[in-house]
């Protein structure tokens, strides 16, 4: 019998490009993507070897479902003030299931910082709540998603040649969600051997940049003038409010560009070409790939 491995927040951005890389690796796995709107898998894979599950963590039931006959799964639960008490719900149904026998966790680089930002410590008191069960884990620590650029600041360059950020000259060794997605298939696939378990990996692009340096970067793939505006940190929590932002997120975002404009984010790991093999994907290549999110 085919092993399955579930995968949460199959419908974001890391959920996602996980499901598309299982979904053409050649393992043999059953996939079963789980979100909380089944449509919403159906718009990011049009895979038939992938089978969509739609769970909510306050919903035992569903969670019961999702995990039956798995035996590895990519745990990503939603990123919010909650998110703790949302993932002891999963894990307790996880270790109640009994036959998950490996978790790999989305965490963040610098989870194990002390005393650590909000998110930090969040995702920090999940990794010990896994780490205190008796099942295998693996923890993928990514730095700043290169694809935040488009998710978040694409509108802003698309019509003003420009995006607004606290963050200083801090450099950041920002990370392609491609290669986050990469290592999670090899700790999902690639561990029969056990060469995985126990890991924490610290996920990092090829080099550290500053704001300023992508956007030249940008502005040379692109092919059109593209700034970078350092904004007061009161600018950035109105301009936040303004979109609907709720307060914890509004602090915790300040929280990291404070960090960043320190530096704490710019350690640069070689994780990802000692467990892919291959290099990371630079700025420019995937301001290469998604230039037309940009224009």
């Amino acid at each position: 019998m085919a092993e399955t491995i579930l995968v949460t927040g199959a419908s974001g951005t890391v959920g996602s490009e996980v499901i598309n890389q299982l979904s053409s690796a050649t393992t043999g796995a059953n996939i079963r993507a789980a979100a909380h709107s089944i449509e919403s898998i159906k718009k990011v894979t049009k895979s038939e070897s992938v089978e969509p599950i739609q769970i909510d963590y306050n919903k035992p039931d569903t969670l019961k479902d999702a995990l039956k006959d798995v035996y590895r799964v990519f745990l990503l639960t939603p990123f919010q003030s909650d998110m703790v008490e949302l993932s002891s719900k999963f894990l307790k149904e996880i270790e109640n299931a009994g036959n998950i026998k490996h978790i790999v966790k989305l965490s963040v680089m610098g989870a194990d910082s002390e005393p650590g930002i909000i998110g930090s410590r969040l995702h920090r008191q999940v990794e010990k709540m896994i780490e205190d069960s008796e099942i295998a884990f693996t923890f993928l620590r990514p730095n700043f998603f290169m694809q935040n650029f488009v998710t978040f600041l694409s509108q802003s360059i698309k019509e003003q040649g420009a995006f607004y950020l606290p963050a200083g000259d801090g450099k950041v060794s920002f990370v392609d969600v491609r290669d986050i997605a990469a290592v999670a298939i090899q700790a999902l696939t690639n561990n029969n051997d056990g060469r995985h378990d126990g890991k924490a990996y610290n996920i990092t692009g090829p080099e550290a940049i500053s704001y300023g340096d992508v956007a030249r970067i940008l502005s040379e793939q692109v092919h059109k003038k593209i700034s970078y505006v350092d904004i007061s940190e009161d600018d950035a929590r109105k301009g936040m409010k303004d979109t609907g932002s709720d307060e914890w997120t509004i602090n915790y975002m300040i929280e990291l560009f404070n960090i960043i404009r320190k530096g704490y984010l710019s350690q640069v790991s070689s994780v990802i070409d000692e467990v892919t093999g291959k290099r990371p994907i630079t700025l420019s290549q995937f301001a290469k790939d998604y230039s037309k999110a940009f224009t």
